[in-house]
Formats: structure tokens, sequence, C-alpha cells
């Protein structure tokens, strides 16, 4: 069975950090551009970041970058989503995705992890 496992969600204060994790099960990740998205209560859902196949190359909306960094391990087959200096902005359902490319749109989505960030 072909599955994304996200995890590493959790509740934490303003200016902390969390790492979210994007497992593959049933087949191999490095065939994939995985991108991070997230959608909050009453929002639309929201690309967050994404990385290449070989990890070449990134991207980030403008609201993350600068504190936010995807990176990918294929011989773990995961890839990671480090989030620094949160706000409560960035409080919602983190999924991730695997794409043809960073350019085209998400196919196989996870099943999500909650980040809520809050004093």
């Amino acid at each position: 069975q072909v599955q994304l496992v996200e995890s590493g969600g959790g509740l934490v204060q303003p200016g902390g950090s969390l790492r979210l994790s994007c497992a593959a099960r049933g087949f191999t990740l490095d065939n994939y551009a995985i991108g991070w998205f997230r959608q909050a209560p009453g929002k639309e859902r929201e690309g967050v970041s994404c990385i290449s196949r070989r990890g070449s190359s990134t991207y980030y909306t403008d609201s993350v970058k600068g504190r936010f960094t995807i990176s990918r391990d294929n011989a773990k087959n995961t890839v990671y989503l480090q989030m620094n200096s949160l706000k409560p902005e960035d409080t919602a359902v983190y999924f991730c995705a695997t794409r043809p490319s960073c350019l085209q749109p998400p196919r196989n989505v996870g099943q999500g992890t909650q980040v809520t960030v809050t004093a």
C-alpha cells in the first residue's frame, strides 16, 4: 500500500521549533519531488515548501522563508521540514505530498500532522 506518514507535530510556544517528518511506505520517495502544505481552520490549503527529487532545488512560500528548511534523506525514504521561530499564524495541519516536480500539482497526500503555536 502506497502511503505517506507525517509526524513531528505538536504544541509549541511562539519562537519555538519543530521538525516534521514525511515517511514513505510502500514506495520509493526519490522518484518524486515532495511538497509540504498546510491548512488552517477556515482557510484554504497553502503550499509551504517543496524539494526536488535529488534535493538540489528547494522552494518556500514567502511567509516561511528564513524560518523553515526542507530537506530529504532518500536513504531513509524520508523528507523533513525544520520549522524555527514559529508564529501563531503557522498553526495548521501540515501535509506532505508527492509531486512529479515542484512545478506540478500534488498527487499522493498524507493524513497530516497538527502544529499548534500558542502562548
